[in-house]
């Protein structure tokens, strides 16, 4: 086999440089639009030591959690792969990017008032974007590690409190696996993330609410926005605060409230006056039941004397009948699968405190314990042996032994299912704003499900876990940092479907082989120019041509309508 042969002078006087610049103008006109790094750069300063800033670090890991989703530990080559300035950092800056110099910057954002430095982005973003606060949702979800974190028991660290990693609620259904409290608010103008905090792994929601409001408060400059959260926020403490500093909700409220169970005792021989505010064909199946939905206002107030609003759905009534149906059967099978562990001659569970806690736990497991009435009983088992050894005759008397075995009975309560069939659907809205109709009650709250869509994006999209981390105060601002991502990524996508509202475009072709898309996300923006490169020749120490990116019409249309110029994408001249 021949060797690799050595090029001629000629051929070696031209070098092609390639230069990857990916979907980074684009997302880089938007972090200097909001202005984030100067606001980094106010609330996180750095000495003249530092040879790559607090700032500039953080805006590396920001512009990769948008893009690359690699860990601190590969920045610095993730990094080197894209053209010089893309993540906000010189040539000569990019030799000093270790993962040590990523840590310390933060631990300075740690240590920085993160609460005015997130109020700052949120003005600036209300005054830059014109995005209004009339009407904010707030959710949480968890954060599970994989770890003991012994350590991160709530500890000062330079003074300022760490959250607690620890076991909790988990909204992963992940119970052995530790956690933090990831919690979020969003306004209902494009669901652009406003607001973000960490709690500890075993906080209550309902103990946040306050905390979250007054931030509120002070991002909207005024107290009365509407407010819409989960069933956690419809506790007496967290709903008389807003309202006594004149603040508006809209809440669940839960199934343990008195107002819910005589309603539905109720509707057992009444016939509500339901208002038919939504009918729709069904989005998943064009074939499919229509999706209804109807509200009435219940003659009588809540405790708080504020008024209530029940929702039906069509559609939800159908899901609970059929999650109805199959918690039932499986835990008819389990109690068969038990039964026949009962009758083998093996079994192992002989004594009745064990059996009775293995039909707690199908019960529990299934949630039926209202609609399958079980029974433990005791069966019989009659066996005669002689007396004596030896042949038997007409004279051997015989001895009977009886053998007591564990069984299980059960039947469906098929009056319980009845009394549930009648309220199927139906969840009743509670507010302190009697100014407001039933169907805007209504159509406050479902706006709250798109913030599901979020944190779906931060732990899929933006794989927010594993977390490679030791550090709680460090993790805590790597958090704030996934909260700004999520926040950069959402004003694209508003940006984008506005300009398409206002220029009548129904439709862009961003799906795979050139579908199109009627709701464009950001996802599908930076997926549109992910192979952007930029050429140089070069001869010596001489740039001979620069070859810019051949930008597509598809590409030119998405940047005039988020206003980035193509420029963006050039050499800088």
């Amino acid at each position: 086999m021949k060797g690799t042969q050595e090029p001629s002078p000629h051929k070696a006087r031209f070098i092609l440089h390639s230069e990857r610049l990916g979907p980074l103008p684009l997302i880089n006109h938007f972090i200097q639009r909001i202005g984030l790094e100067d606001v980094l750069d106010r609330h996180v300063p750095s000495d003249a030591r530092c040879a790559v800033p607090h700032a500039r670090a953080l805006g590396v890991l920001l512009r990769s959690i948008i893009v690359e989703r690699e860990p601190i530990y590969r920045q610095h080559d993730t990094v080197h792969g894209f053209a010089s300035g893309m993540f906000g950092i010189h040539a000569e800056e990019m030799a000093h990017l270790g993962d040590d110099r990523l840590g310390r910057a933060l631990d300075r954002l740690f240590d920085a008032d993160r609460a005015a430095l997130l109020t700052e982005v949120a003005l600036a973003v209300g005054e830059r974007f014109g995005v209004n606060f009339d009407e904010c949702h707030n959710d949480s979800t968890s954060i599970r590690f994989c770890g003991s974190y012994r350590g991160a028991s709530g500890r000062k660290i330079r003074g300022r409190t760490a959250p607690v990693i620890t076991y909790g609620h988990s909204k992963d259904h992940r119970p052995d696996l530790k956690q933090l409290l990831f919690i979020l608010t969003m306004t209902a103008d494009g669901n652009i993330p406003i607001a973000f905090r960490c709690a500890d792994g075993n906080a209550s929601d309902s103990r946040t609410h306050i905390e979250t409001w007054n931030t509120l408060r002070a991002v909207a400059g005024r107290s009365d926005f509407l407010y819409v959260a989960d069933s956690k926020l419809c506790s007496r403490e967290n709903t008389d605060y807003i309202d006594r500093a004149g603040g508006r909700f809209v809440t669940v409220m839960p199934r343990n409230r008195l107002e819910d169970s005589e309603f539905r005792h109720w509707i057992q021989t009444n016939t509500p006056d339901w208002t038919c505010v939504c009918d729709r064909p069904n989005r998943r199946h064009s074939d499919g039941p229509r999706d209804c939905w109807y509200v009435y206002r219940a003659p009588l107030p809540s405790a708080e004397a504020w008024p209530v609003v029940w929702v039906w759905s069509a559609l939800l009534t159908l899901r609970q009948e059929a999650r109805r149906r199959r918690n039932i059967a499986a835990a008819i099978e389990a109690l068969q699968q038990l039964r026949a562990r009962l009758a083998g001659a093996k079994t192992r569970l002989r004594g009745a405190a064990e059996i009775d806690l293995q039909l707690k736990g199908i019960l529990e497991k299934h949630h039926v314990g209202r609609y399958l009435k079980v029974r433990r009983t005791v069966r019989e088992e009659h066996q005669y042996t002689q007396t004596r050894r030896g042949r038997p005759g007409p004279e051997t008397a015989y001895r009977k032994i009886t053998k007591r075995r564990f069984d299980i009975e059960w039947t469906t309560d098929d009056e319980a299912i009845a009394y549930d069939h009648k309220s199927d659907g139906m969840y009743p809205l509670m507010t302190n704003d009697r100014s407001l109709s039933p169907a805007q009650v209504l159509e406050a709250h479902k706006g709250q499900p798109m913030i599901e869509k979020r944190f779906e994006q931060v732990k899929t999209v933006h794989e927010i876990a594993p977390v490679f981390l030791k550090d709680e105060g460090r993790i805590e601002a790597l958090f704030t940092l996934y909260f700004l991502a999520l926040l950069v990524q959402a004003l694209i996508e508003r940006e984008l479907r506005l300009a398409m509202k206002r220029e009548h475009i129904d439709e862009l072709p961003l799906y795979p082989e050139q579908r199109q898309c009627r709701r464009p996300t950001t996802e599908q923006i930076l997926r549109l120019f992910s192979l952007a490169e930029r050429h140089k020749l070069i001869e010596g120490a001489h740039t001979v041509q620069v070859f810019d990116v051949p930008l597509t019409d598809l590409q030119r249309q998405v940047l005039t309508l988020l206003g980035v110029s193509e420029h963006a994408f050039r050499t800088p001249g």
